[in-house]
């Protein structure tokens, strides 16, 4: 079983920046790809951005490439996103998941989920 716990979110002015991180309580954090989503009210949820177990792969959704950059530590077994020239698009509850094997933006692949932070910015 893996618990992970979103922190890093807050209100931001349009074109500031946020570090949201997802700490992890698995033993074996490197076992597993880290994806991002977030879900805004209306709207499904959206993939964000992935890394697979080493952090050799990453893939963003178009929206925010350029502007988010996923990060992660296997020793401190956290996954960071680091999101840059914030829009008010970008206002949504972010979560952070798990999944085993690879890389994937299909939300239904992924087997554990946060709790979820919220990021709204102000225009």
């Amino acid at each position: 079983q893996v618990q992970l716990v979103e922190s890093g979110g807050g209100l931001v002015q349009a074109g500031g920046s946020l570090r949201l991180s997802c700490a992890a309580s698995t033993r074996i954090f490197s076992n597993y790809a880290v994806g991002w989503f977030r879900h805004a009210p209306g709207k499904e949820r959206q993939f964000v951005a992935t890394i697979s177990w080493s952090g050799t792969t990453t893939r963003y959704t178009d929206a925010v490439k350029g502007r988010f950059t996923i990060s992660r530590d296997n020793a401190k077994k956290t996954g960071y996103l680091q999101m840059n020239n914030l829009k008010p698009e970008d206002t949504a509850v972010y979560y952070c998941a798990a999944k085993s094997g690879p890389t994937s933006s299909w939300k239904d692949e992924y087997n554990y989920w946060g709790q979820g932070t919220q990021v709204t910015v102000s225009s």
